[in-house]
């Protein structure tokens, strides 16, 4: 048996495949999968100094565009990360839906509720970026960063003991580390062999096409509606994808269809329910089918084994929550992995990433689910700027009265007196912020902003995490150092990037 009673895990299969006399490659962490998960905690583990090795089954990067928008509170964290800039130059906004019937346009439909942007809020609406143009964004900055992705690595087995993780591969040695994250999808082979199990549902028995086509013959102003008709097998959608020359089809198929991945067989469902004739379609560059469903891992956590993105959650694609509901899970793992292996922090703060994350994810499946069955409208809700952490034992407010932040709430952004507040946040560092006090403040060896008002925030001190929450608020800085010596903020290099 090994840590907290978790049995040595392999999976049934495979097994043979083990080759315990090859040599084993030591690191700190073990990221297994390369997808918007995996990626963006190796960013944040790298910039952090944390040695990380990305395995990935695959031979190369997802191909496809599948989850294409970056929703305001998923900008924000690129922007901490370094890559908001190369995301906005290969995207663009999303374009307003034309409906179609019978070759006609017959009126426009907006996707999204609209919001305007604010000092606290600069980002108000998803940017469309396909997938795997944002995947190519974080390998670049993780490799620019020193960081390690293996390709063609097909994970077969996990152990661990009270100190490691040893993960086993189909080729190739074992690798070693002190942590394990599995961001290895919905099908998790890590999860899997862990024996986690999910519950859920299925949120559409119908099976969905998706496929990224080239497309002549149509405007890319639009992403073009054409509604189930009567007596027809469903809908049709083909948005065009913001910087790329590619369109996304999306179609909805009778319960018990086998939708077509060919070319052919995208032809022929174009050409049934669009005005388009099929050799207007000339090329498939990416195509899956998928059921829509909607799971929850049953914990997010076994021993040294940590599960995030789809591995832990499988969201409905509609409202475009599962890559950054995913994402988020990356950014909030990753600075307390760092804690724990660079600042001393203690072990039990990796408790609190299922602790935090599980509720969000539940809830933003709830989301995800509401906005495919038209019971919620995409707007402010699907933005996940409200989304916190108030009720984490990691928040913690001294203040008798409540001001408009609190403890566990994500930290506004801000301009006063020339200082922008997510350019002071920005970096692997937690930010000590004073409004309208300065007394009394202990020595944390993190950067401080003071500033002398700002009414996102009222008056007070607060002691910003990495990942743009409020870890600790009060009226003075009495206990402040207390919390700082529980987060390992003592001494703590300030080293932004």
């Amino acid at each position: 048996m090994g840590l907290n009673g978790v049995k040595e895990l392999a999976m049934d299969t495979r097994t043979d495949a083990i080759t315990h006399t090859d040599a084993i490659t030591q690191t700190e962490v073990i990221v297994v999968g390369a997808g918007p998960t995996g990626l963006a905690l190796a960013v944040d583990l790298a910039r952090r100094g944390v040695d990380a090795l990305v395995v990935e089954r695959a031979d190369a990067l997802f191909p496809g565009s599948r989850g294409k928008g970056i929703q305001p509170r998923t900008r924000e964290v690129f922007h901490d990360l370094g890559v908001l800039d190369a995301i906005h130059a290969a995207g663009g906004p999303y374009p307003v839906a034309m409906i179609w019937q019978d070759g006609v346009r017959v009126g426009e439909y907006r996707m999204f509720d609209p919001a305007e942007a604010s000092d606290d809020s600069p980002y108000t609406e998803p940017w469309m970026v396909p997938q795997w143009r944002t995947q190519q964004i974080l390998f670049e900055r993780l490799m620019g960063l020193g960081g390690r992705v293996e390709f063609g690595r097909e994970l077969v087995a996990v152990e661990q003991d009270a100190d490691t993780v040893t993960a086993h591969f189909a080729a190739g040695g074992a690798v070693r580390a002190r942590y394990a994250v599995a961001a290895d999808g919905g099908r998790s082979t890590v999860r899997r062999a862990l024996g986690i199990a999910m519950t859920g549902e299925t949120v559409d028995p119908r099976p969905m096409l998706v496929a990224d086509v080239r497309i002549s013959g149509l405007d890319r102003d639009n992403w073009h509606v054409f509604p189930a008709r009567e007596g027809s097998d469903g809908f049709l959608a083909i948005c065009p994808l913001a910087g790329t020359e590619d369109f996304q089809v999306s179609a909805q198929f009778p319960e018990a269809a086998v939708p077509g991945l060919s070319l052919d067989g995208i032809r022929k469902v174009v050409a049934a329910r669009s005005h388009l004739a099929p050799e207007d379609v000339t090329e498939v560059r990416w195509a899956s089918d998928f059921r829509p469903r909607a799971a929850l891992a049953d914990r997010f956590r076994a021993g040294r084994v940590l599960l995030a993105g789809d591995a832990a959650h499988v969201h409905s694609p509609a409202g475009g929550q599962g890559l950054n509901t995913s994402v988020q899970d990356a950014y909030n793992l990753g600075w307390k992995l760092g804690a724990v292996l660079r600042d001393g922090a203690p072990d039990s703060l990796i408790a609190t990433y299922e602790e935090e994350r599980r509720p969000v994810a539940a809830h933003m499946l709830g989301i995800s689910t509401g906005v495919h069955r038209g019971e919620i409208r995409r707007g402010e809700v699907t933005r996940q700027l409200g989304l916190g952490y108030r009720e984490s034992s990691l928040a913690v407010d001294t203040r008798t009265t409540a001001g408009p932040v609190r403890a566990g709430d994500r930290a506004p952004d801000g301009t006063v007196d020339g200082i922008r507040l997510f350019d002071a946040f920005r970096g692997p560092h937690w930010t000590l912020l004073t409004v309208g006090t300065d007394t009394g403040l202990p020595a944390l060896g993190v950067p401080t902003v003071r500033i002398p008002a700002c009414e996102a925030y009222g008056t007070g001190v607060y002691l910003v995490r990495p990942d743009g929450y409020v870890g600790w608020v009060g009226d003075t800085a009495d206990g402040l150092a207390q919390y700082a010596r529980r987060m390992g903020l003592q001494g703590t290099r300030a080293t932004p990037t």
